[in-house]
């Protein structure tokens, strides 16, 4: 039983591979074979298909926006409030 299970989960192609984003690769010269163009697949370029509309390039250049944090401002006294004829107090 264990065989068969083994043998079932080799021959079924894993979902991770279906997930990976193939980005075109921008290049002047195309060397690839016909039908295929340069792609980056995990910063790797070699020749395929992409399934995404933009390049890799394009991806990382959008531009993030980031907020400044907010600085709260808190005025300290100098002098300590206390209570007339408490100990410590001036």
């Amino acid at each position: 039983m264990a065989a068969v299970a083994m043998t079932l989960t080799t021959l079924v192609p894993s979902q991770g591979a279906a997930d990976a984003k193939i980005y075109a690769y921008p290049s002047k010269a195309n060397y690839c074979p016909a039908g295929l163009q340069p792609i980056t697949i995990s910063g790797v370029i070699c020749c395929g298909t992409p399934n995404q509309s933009v390049t890799y390039q394009q991806v990382m250049a959008h531009p993030v926006r980031r907020h400044k944090p907010v600085r709260h401002h808190y005025v300290r006294s100098a002098r300590a409030h206390c209570q007339a004829g408490l100990k410590g107090c001036d």
